[in-house]
């Protein structure tokens, strides 16, 4: 796919899904649908529609080649979050300590869920998503130690380990990979249900960030210093060091191209959830995916065309 065409598509795309978060937006505001029911919204996206997404993405015929795309997926995800990682603590020590902390987490952690998977699905099919759903495993692996720790300040070895191993998604996953490397048969009669609730993600979680824009204010978010210095940094310099990496190492193909797109989706979601969990301001959590989100119509077609073109 030329550079240009898969920006023009990576825009249409992202043009679709905000028309999405448009709905969300305007059930809250017209009062349709009440902002505290975005809680119970995004728990039945996280607990059934991505499990059921993921494992769905699985269900398709054995391929080698495929299988060493997902070894090279998991690689590069491992290195571009660390790489993400060590850039954040580097340019975030300025940050005021009662803030740092929330703000760093999302610095590090992309919408990959809520924002890349209907993305990549829409542009790449459930080839895209197969990859995906490897990349969810590594950003989940260190979304529940990394991010875990840097949130909440925990050291339990124990309840690091219960967060990886309870999570909806890697118990997906594994159940996915499976299916897929053993060629277990799965009967129309529980494939198709899987395959119904899966499709409800992209509505359901465009549907959920629009709630939380919805209950933001945006003018003081578009203000706030801190919030514009870490979005800065997530949208643009991290992604910008990830494509030169993958260039200095001549790495190209669909694999890649698919961690890249999602290594450079907005803040993660759950920043807000996290900055109410764990006594954070809550508004500067949510302004950061509010932000980022926003920018994503003019950076994600943008960096769809810089991968296809340096890459």
């Amino acid at each position: 796919m030329a550079g240009l065409e898969l920006a023009q598509i990576t825009m249409k795309q992202v043009f679709i899904l905000f028309i999405l978060i448009g709905a969300g937006f305007a059930c809250v505001k017209a009062g349709g649908v009440k902002p505290e029911a975005r809680k119970h919204f995004s728990a039945f996206l996280v607990n059934i529609v991505v499990p059921c997404m993921i494992i769905n993405s699985y269900m398709q015929e054995f391929d080698p080649n495929v299988l060493k795309d997902l070894g090279v997926v998991v690689l590069f995800a491992t290195i571009f979050t660390l790489v993400g990682a060590g850039i954040t603590f580097l340019t975030t020590g300025w940050l005021k300590k009662d803030i740092r902390s929330i703000l760093r987490f999302a610095c590090i952690f992309p919408n990959a869920g809520y924002m890349g998977f209907p993305l990549i699905e829409a542009l790449f099919g459930k080839l895209g998503l197969l990859y995906a759903s490897a990349y969810v495993t590594v950003f989940n692996i260190f979304l529940w130690t990394l991010g875990y720790v840097i949130v909440c300040k925990e050291t339990s070895k124990k309840k690091v380990v219960e967060s990886v191993v309870k999570n909806p998604a890697l118990i997906s996953v594994v159940i996915g990979l499976a299916i897929y490397l053993l060629r277990i048969p799965v009967p129309e009669v529980i494939q198709s249900p899987i395959s119904n609730l899966g499709a409800i993600n992209t509505p359901l979680s465009m549907f959920i960030t629009g709630m939380i824009i919805a209950n933001s204010n945006i003018p003081r978010i578009v203000k706030n210093w801190s919030i514009q210095a870490v979005v800065a940094i997530h949208m643009f310099l991290i992604p910008a060091v990830s494509v030169l990496i993958a260039w200095l190492l001549h790495v190209n193909g669909l694999a890649i191209e698919v961690v890249l797109l999602l290594h450079s989706c907005p803040c993660a979601a759950i920043t807000a959830v996290f900055a109410v969990q764990y006594g954070y301001d809550e508004e500067t959590g949510a302004g950061t995916v509010v932000l980022s989100t926003l920018l994503s119509i003019i950076t994600l077609p943008l960096m769809a065309l810089i991968i296809e073109t340096v890459l």
